[in-house]
């Protein structure tokens, strides 16, 4: 079974710092992932191991070596068949369908957690599930998961530039302007659990979007966050009265599909180790495109 482990040759600009300090203020490692790095004895400067308290000096390695990680007892392994966009050593893009959640949760016993755990046994992966993006059950799309906790922590407050969804959304009507920018902050609604609505006492939020293509009745829209509130998208187009096609919970029309029209078609993310540009897409599914056609 494989360790994730990483190797930094101190240079003369971190000499005297100490090992602490610089992987938290030049590595960016959170204060809880080096508490268990710390637990696991994963810390060696040349070959020998050492606590957080040694002092750097130029020319020393320090290698980091994480923790095996074991999967949640509820993460039970259910072996599903993955759409892979992209893999490489640190992270995940999946295309996840319509109608799986992500997370097991009291609704949903079979997530795509659940394939994901048994993805990584079968791969020798020693690592639980870090979710970076999220979709609703019924939004299909990519979804971006990080394979251990340091990438995660990289990749779990970004520069807000340097990871973009963008979604394609068939909306009922047509749209006064070909584009625009929807700010409007959203909130739980009172007296209920899953619904959100814009009021004026909601987090800030905001949504750009783009029609792509006009119907007879219904608009292709592409849609980029800005933020990332729940149900953003569809409470946001619900409120410029253009909801999702199939959006019964924000007053979408019902006959073209049987759940909202949300596709997350592109993802574009800073790969937390290399810093290279990663760009993934994934066409529409067919139950949308088959949409579109009857729109």
């Amino acid at each position: 079974m494989k360790h994730w482990s990483w190797t930094w040759k101190i240079t003369k600009q971190h000499e005297g710092m100490l090992v602490r300090e610089y992987l938290i203020a030049v590595r960016a490692f959170s204060r809880q992932l080096l508490k268990q790095i710390k637990q696991g004895q994963g810390l060696k400067l040349n070959g020998i191991a050492v606590t957080v308290r040694k002092k750097l000096a130029a020319g020393d390695e320090l290698e980091v070596i994480l923790p095996a990680v074991e999967p949640a007892k509820r993460l039970e392994a259910v072996e599903m068949e993955l759409s892979i966009v992209y893999e490489d050593e640190d992270v995940l893009v999946i295309d996840k369908p319509a109608g799986l959640a992500i997370m097991p949760s009291m609704n949903h016993d079979i997530t795509l957690a659940n394939g994901i755990i048994a993805y990584y046994q079968q791969n020798g992966i020693p690592s639980t599930i870090h979710v970076v993006t999220r979709l609703d059950r019924d939004t299909s799309g990519l979804v971006l998961i990080a394979k251990h906790a340091y990438s995660h922590s990289l990749l779990a407050a970004p520069h807000p530039s340097s990871l973009k969804k963008t979604y394609l959304a068939l909306v009922d009507g047509h749209l006064g302007q070909s584009k625009g920018t929807i700010e409007a902050p959203i909130g739980r609604k009172d007296g209920s659990i899953i619904e959100r609505e814009v009021r004026e006492d909601g987090q800030a939020a905001t949504t750009r979007y783009e029609v792509l293509e006009s119907f007879e009745r219904h608009s292709l829209v592409q849609v980029e966050l800005v933020t990332g509130r729940t149900h953003q998208i569809r409470v946001h187009m619900s409120y410029l009265g253009h909801p999702l096609a199939g959006d019964d919970l924000y007053g979408g029309s019902l006959y073209l599909m049987k759940r909202q029209a949300l596709h997350c078609h592109r993802l574009a993310f800073t790969q937390p180790l290399t810093r290279e540009t990663v760009v993934c897409q994934k066409e529409l599914p067919r139950d949308m495109f088959s949409a579109m056609n009857k729109a």
